[in-house]
């Protein structure tokens, strides 16, 4: 409150000492690396400030809109790593793939197909709903009425003839 109404930044120093290393601890908990879970928490930190006239206690305790902050901010991370920036995107022409390369993908392409073809059909049928028609497990179980670790089993059982057949 005292951040809140008066910017007092006694209270900011007490807030950070106790809840700086929790949040960090939090976050790699939930599978953040170290520097991943430094970085979140230091932006956890100063968004606390920036937006503590946001804080209503009427609404949460001061731990859990602290957590939930640090929720969103790792997961607002993590979008960001997983997107590139328009400056890390190449611009212009590619270069012309290598004749080698276009040869060695038709033919490991061509024997995945003469592999795939070789699979039982229960068992193919599930690749290709899991691998070309982008399907969870569950969707295929809902879609197929078949329990959801026969499916499992299917799948695993045709990727490992998949991996005999393409060595």
């Amino acid at each position: 409150m005292r951040i809140r109404d008066n910017k007092d930044t006694q209270a900011f120093a007490e807030l950070f000492d106790h809840f700086a290393p929790r949040v960090k601890g939090f976050l790699m908990k939930s599978g953040a690396d170290a520097s991943l879970a430094e970085e979140c928490a230091q932006d956890v930190m100063a968004a606390l400030w920036n937006k503590a006239h946001q804080f209503d206690p009427t609404r949460a305790s001061v731990a859990t809109w602290i957590f939930t902050i640090a929720r969103n901010r790792k997961i607002d991370i993590l979008r960001r790593q997983r997107r590139p920036e328009p400056e890390d995107l190449g611009w212009g022409p590619e270069e012309e793939p290598d004749q080698a390369d276009i040869l060695s993908l038709q033919q490991e392409t061509e024997a995945l197909g003469a592999a795939l073809a070789q699979l039982p059909d229960a068992q193919r049928e599930l690749i290709e709903k899991a691998y070309f028609g982008d399907l969870t497990h569950s969707e295929i179980a809902k879609e197929t009425g078949l329990p959801l670790g026969t499916i499992k089993s299917r799948i695993r059982l045709a990727l490992d003839r998949l991996r005999h057949t393409m060595k």
